[in-house]
């Protein structure tokens, strides 16, 4: 954005995705409610260094540096912000004075600060504690994802062509009959909704867009945080043979990572009926494809793939629809970034939403005799494979450790779920929710636990009603 840009901005004052704070010697107290408030609503612009009449006074020229690592440090600590989320702060001199300017995303997440939760209007910050609100903001979320985001102070000139002609031809090779190949670049831009016009007439390239042909150069820019790991962990757990980074556009991750299956896994021989199947490719293309597609952008954690002497693990940050083992046979699958996961199918680099697990579970006996998979949903999606039979005392030692650690989490999540309750005995699932940081069904589940172990009963029905928490 340029000067002249921001200056028109400050000029029009304060709003909806508008918030001017001063800045001296500290980071503002109420720093973090504005964050908290605009990633609830529309998301916009933290100008520090302006008065609220729209005075630039700058900050500091020797403050910078701190203010920037303090902000990015706290935007991870979920006392200040819950869920956490990567904050862009980038520094800007206008009429000769030094301003730090916070760009805040709308999320796909209900956020708190101090167990407080924010949304924004003309007027500014304001907390929500009514259940009737709060229950509005997750209904509004869950139609929202991150990769819809738009930034309008990115032009379509700013994308590399090459990554886009590339993703039409995949799709030509995949799929001949599908028209998309066959448009310009600003069209097929817009047909797949990666230029997305919004109310207001703001209009402008989505995340999705910077993510599949942004250069590398404006990829971080936007998420620093961005990354993908693979390591080869056979000959020590706790160190890595062979390791690969990817922090790069995704068409090439996902080339990346397949090169990084492909050239430590093996690739057995194996006939379905007269034809020739690639076990490799059909499993890995499958769980690589699912942390490209259905990762959250906008956690500041990265996704990894571990490959071990007798397992292999896919791990991603996640927005979760539910927690706990998925059974391949009886779940219903939805697709986290909807517009990443469609552009993945007509490439061909992925199956349909949903097909993928069946096919992982399908093949993967074929590909290492008695192998086996797991897949965990929670704030990080897992999927775990073992390899064989001589790895199921390994497994269960693994399992025993996870199931740990998960119990543990779980504990903590229903000891949290408990003081809430006992401090308000009216609280909703939808405060809950927001509060934990963990979805409606998560508190749905972590409930349901309590009640069966009898450490909790609901007296009255859902309007009106009061938790009773029962002493043990």
């Amino acid at each position: 954005m340029t000067p002249k840009q921001l200056i028109n901005i400050i000029q029009a004052g304060e709003g909806l995705t508008t918030e001017f704070k001063t800045c001296s010697l500290k980071l503002p107290k109420t720093l973090f409610e504005s964050v908290c408030a605009m990633l609830n609503t529309k998301g916009g612009l933290i100008f520090l260094g302006v008065e609220d009449n729209g005075n630039i006074i700058g900050v500091k020229k020797e403050l910078i540096k701190k203010f920037k690592k303090e902000i990015v440090n706290l935007s991870r600590n979920q006392q200040k912000i819950s869920p956490v989320i990567y904050l862009h702060v980038y520094e800007t001199a206008i009429n000769e004075k030094e301003l730090l300017i916070i760009e805040i995303p709308e999320s796909s997440q209900v956020h708190n600060t101090h167990n407080v939760i924010f949304v924004r209007n003309q007027d500014g910050d304001y907390k929500v504690s009514h259940p009737v609100e709060i229950a509005k903001i997750v209904n509004r979320k869950q139609n929202y994802h991150s990769e819809q985001k738009v930034f309008s102070r990115i032009d379509f000139g700013d994308l590399n062509t090459e990554l886009i002609d590339r993703a039409k031809n995949l799709i030509k090779l995949n799929n001949p009959d599908n028209h998309l190949w066959k448009l310009d670049s600003k069209e097929f831009l817009t047909r797949i909704g990666f230029w997305k016009q919004e109310k207001g007439n703001k209009s402008g390239i989505t995340l999705a867009a910077i993510l599949f042909f942004g250069t590398d150069e404006l990829i971080q820019s936007i998420l620093p945080a961005l990354k993908f790991e693979a390591l080869l962990r056979k000959d020590n757990p706790d160190r890595y043979d062979d390791r690969l980074t990817a922090q790069t556009n995704l068409l090439d991750t996902y080339d990346l990572l397949m090169s990084f299956i492909n050239k430590h896994l093996n690739d057995p021989f194996y006939l379905e009926g007269s034809t020739r199947i690639n076990l490799r490719s059909k499993i890995f293309r499958e769980l690589i494809a699912n942390i490209i597609s259905h990762r959250e952008y906008m956690s500041p954690l990265p996704a990894f793939i571990n490959i071990f002497t007798d397992s292999i693990e896919f791990t991603n940050p996640n927005n979760p629809m539910f927690f706990g083992k998925i059974n391949p046979n009886n779940f219903t699958p939805a697709a986290k970034n909807p517009l990443i996961n469609k552009l993945m199918i007509q490439m061909g680099r992925a199956e349909d939403i949903g097909s993928g697990i069946r096919n992982v579970t399908k093949y993967l006996p074929y590909y290492s005799e008695n192998a086996s998979v797991e897949f965990f949903d929670g704030d990080i999606f897992s999927t775990i494979i073992y390899l064989n039979e001589d790895s199921t005392s390994i497994k269960k030692t693994r399992e025993k450790t996870r199931e740990k650690t998960r119990e543990k989490t779980r504990e903590k999540t229903r000891e949290k779920i408990i003081r809430l309750m006992q401090d308000n005995s009216s609280i909703t699932i939808s405060e809950l929710a927001v509060l934990t940081g963990i979805s409606v069904k998560g508190i749905e589940y972590h409930i349901s636990k309590l009640k069966k172990e009898n450490y909790l009963v609901r007296e009255g029905g859902d309007k009106g009603g009061k938790w009773k928490i029962i002493n043990k």
